[in-house]
């Protein structure tokens, strides 16, 4: 069944029972209070009647009804009573609507209270049929002589009610119609106010929204326009260090982060995307979003957290893939090359050339291979520098390794990872630098030694050097001399980041027009990278 059905059906059902209940409890009261009423007005005109001079003297005649009975008669026509009964203290009528009962006894066994003097009011059945009866005693100074009934019969009483009950029920109708107007009116506006949705499919959706906000890694927070939390997912918790079973909804956002931003976002209605907060002690990378009705008014905001130092970590994940798949493409393309060389030697029949150009090649490559396994025997780094050789005679740029290298002290603390991102990117760096001068020898050159306490890399390239104007920059994220590269400004603040955390230094010399030197020095005994927690250098690293 239907809200709105529901909804229309049970305040149909709720006006009809309150309408039984109300019609039933009304004509009980009605009929209760008319009842008291009509018996206080019969027994107002008995008293008044039994007082009466001559009626009291009417009982000393030797025929009382010829004075009663006129009396009588005309007293019920004006008072609208259904009959004036006056009779002696054997109960003989001296008076009654029907002039053939005069004489007769009186009818109803209700006299005895009256006949000591008490005035009453009773129900009782007579010739008439049920009704209503005031009485009171005729007194004759001390002694009762007779009795007054005013009676009105309960048929009488009984239309009266019905007619009252025909206008509750008017009422109840007239209710019950405008009270399923009104839960229609009531239906369409929830429905609208919940998108058409019935609650089965709310409770659904909720569920949903519930497994989809546990499932995101990032930490959820959403606020009203008083800057209340609405929503926050266990990610949020963990963040905040606040146990899950402590009751967030409702709290105050400042109370829980400082400098949020979400109350400006619900006032601006402008989103904010990739702003760095401290949350903590933690750096964590926050967007903000208004969140809007359907009249484009905003109604509160949305933030997602996450670490910062995850992003990094994913970062230069990637850039290492994208490194080892440009070297191997290198690597195949400068092959491909060599083999098309060979077969068109071959098919122009120079053997001889064919055979020294294999000889030739075969040296290059196994000097190089030879070299590397002796002095840098770490298989991923001389993997990697392998890969950028290859790149380099791709690109057609004279890269080669300084003869006096030596890299075979390597710690294995030393996450050989951030050496690959310490050296991928100061030769790539030098890469672009050749490229863009005008120079008819492009060359860079990589020197690695583990000689001493410090292992020291350093990247030599003869391009068009840094001017000093950009010397205090060339480390900040987002800064490029480069106008060609896609992921131009992010190299070097990586490459900074990893030396910081091996509590290193890195420092560059550079002539315009001439080249540049990078030099980095790691200090063995310190080049612990700390995966977990950001490094405060002034403490951890001596400074």
């Amino acid at each position: 069944m239907r809200l709105h059905t529901k909804l229309m059906l049970g305040i149909s059902i709720l006006i009809i029972v309150l309408g039984t209940i109300i019609e039933f409890t009304f004509k009980n009261i009605m009929e209760t209070n008319l009842k008291h009423e009509i018996g206080l007005k019969a027994l107002s005109v008995a008293q008044s009647i039994s007082n009466m001079p001559e009626i009291q003297s009417a009982f000393k005649t030797e025929n009382p009804a010829s004075i009663i009975q006129p009396i009588a008669e005309k007293i019920r026509r004006e008072v609208d009573a259904e009959f004036i009964v006056i009779g002696n203290r054997n109960e003989i009528r001296y008076s009654h609507p029907n002039p053939k009962r005069l004489g007769q006894k009186m009818v109803g066994g209700d006299n005895g209270h009256v006949f000591k003097g008490k005035s009453v009011i009773s129900e009782s059945t007579g010739t008439l049929g049920p009704s209503l009866r005031g009485k009171a005693p005729v007194f004759s100074g001390e002694k009762v002589i007779g009795v007054v009934s005013v009676g009105y019969l309960q048929t009488d009483i009984e239309k009266e009610v019905s007619k009252i009950q025909k206008k509750i029920l008017v009422a109840t109708f007239i209710i019950l119609i405008g009270g399923l107007l009104a839960a229609l009116l009531i239906s369409l506006n929830i429905k609208r106010a919940i998108f058409g949705l019935e609650p089965k499919e709310i409770a659904w959706m909720y569920q949903e929204k519930h497994a989809i906000l546990e499932s995101i890694h990032e930490g959820i927070i959403a606020i009203d326009t008083d800057g209340r939390i609405t929503v926050v997912n266990e990610t949020a918790h963990t963040i905040l260090k606040v146990p899950l079973n402590t009751l967030l909804r409702g709290k105050r956002i400042e109370e829980m982060i400082e400098n949020t931003h979400l109350l400006e976002v619900v006032r601006t209605g402008q989103a904010e995307y990739d702003q760095e907060i401290l949350i903590s002690g933690e750096v964590y990378l926050a967007n903000r979003i208004p969140i809007f009705n359907d009249k484009e008014e905003v109604i509160g905001a949305v933030a997602s957290f996450r670490n910062k130092s995850e992003l990094a970590k994913l970062l230069k994940e990637l850039s290492h893939i994208k490194t080892y798949a440009e070297g191997l493409r290198a690597q195949t393309h400068e092959y491909s090359n060599r083999l098309y060389t060979l077969l068109g030697l071959i098919q122009l029949g120079s053997y001889k050339e064919a055979i020294d150009f294999i000889s030739k090649e075969v040296d290059v490559a196994q000097g190089l291979v030879q070299f590397l396994m002796k002095e840098v025997p770490d298989p991923i780094i001389a993997a990697f520098i392998l890969g950028k050789a290859s790149l380099a005679s791709e690109l057609k740029i004279h890269f080669s390794i300084d003869r006096e290298s030596s890299f075979k002290d390597l710690p294995a603390e030393i996450s050989r990872d951030s050496l690959i991102t310490i050296i991928g990117n100061l030769v790539n760096n030098g890469f672009e630098a050749v490229r863009e001068c005008d120079n008819e020898e492009k060359r860079v050159v990589l020197f690695l030694t583990d000689l001493g306490k410090e292992l020291i890399i350093e990247v030599e390239d003869n391009g068009n050097g840094i001017a000093v104007s950009t010397n205090d920059q060339i480390f900040k994220e987002g800064f490029t001399t480069k106008s060609k590269s896609s992921n131009a400004g992010i190299g070097l603040s990586l490459v900074k980041k990893a030396i910081d955390d091996f509590c290193g230094s890195i420092t560059f010399s550079s002539n315009v027009g001439e080249g540049t030197i990078f030099t980095v020095a790691i200090p063995k005994e310190r080049g612990v990278m700390n995966e977990r927690e950001p490094r405060d250098r002034s403490v951890n690293c001596g400074g």
